[in-house]
């Protein structure tokens, strides 16, 4: 019943226009993105959101996260990921450096449409997620909506910025524990379920 719901969903989505994902094939590998975040500093390896997204899924998920990372290199290091991976889907969370070292974020969109056009160029699908400002109250910066309108990609806007107002789900200022990137990891889960991808 609950395939049938989320289904229903998926059909709905796409009536009203918004985009969605192909259902991945059993056994096809998910690309996980990204810096620190992504890589689960703050955790022990085994509570980073890639593993515990593997588990919810029944995919193989990789974890292609560098703590530290600027997107200036991410552009750099992606396709060589994309190359020996092959991935059906990536995840990308990336910019977070960027914003909290002020490098620009016309600089970071351009990274980032790089990245999205290295990730269509490769057939894989794409789910783009949000980093806030550095703003206690902020949501996904803007310039994360106008790629995902530009590129028709799936985005998750507010997941990361409510998970790092609550202090609970954090280690430090900037990253999350581990109950934090099992959130993360569910939220993440269930928006491939809602968009079609599992």
């Amino acid at each position: 019943m609950r395939r049938g719901v989320i289904g229903a969903l998926c059909l709905l989505l796409v009536a009203c226009g918004e985009p969605g994902f192909r259902p991945l094939a059993a056994g096809e590998t998910i690309l996980a993105f990204g810096d620190s975040l992504t890589e689960g500093r703050g955790a022990p390896p085994a509570q980073s959101y890639p593993n515990v997204l593997a588990s919810l899924s029944g995919h193989p998920v990789i974890n292609g996260g560098v703590s530290g990372e600027l997107s200036q290199a991410g552009r750099a290091r992606l396709p060589g990921l994309l190359a020996e991976h092959r991935p059906g889907l990536v995840i990308l969370l990336e910019g977070g450096n960027d914003i909290l070292r002020g490098t620009g974020e016309a600089a970071l969109k351009a990274n980032l449409a790089a990245m999205i056009a290295a990730v269509q160029g490769s057939g894989a699908q794409l789910l783009l997620v949000a980093v806030p400002r550095k703003s206690l109250f902020a949501d996904g910066a803007p310039l994360y909506g106008e790629l995902a309108q530009e590129y028709g990609l799936v985005l998750d806007n507010d997941t990361m910025g409510e998970l790092l107002r609550s202090p609970a789900l954090k280690s430090d200022a900037v990253h999350l524990n581990g109950e934090g990137y099992r959130a993360l990891a569910e939220r993440l889960h269930r928006l491939l379920q809602a968009r079609g991808a599992l």
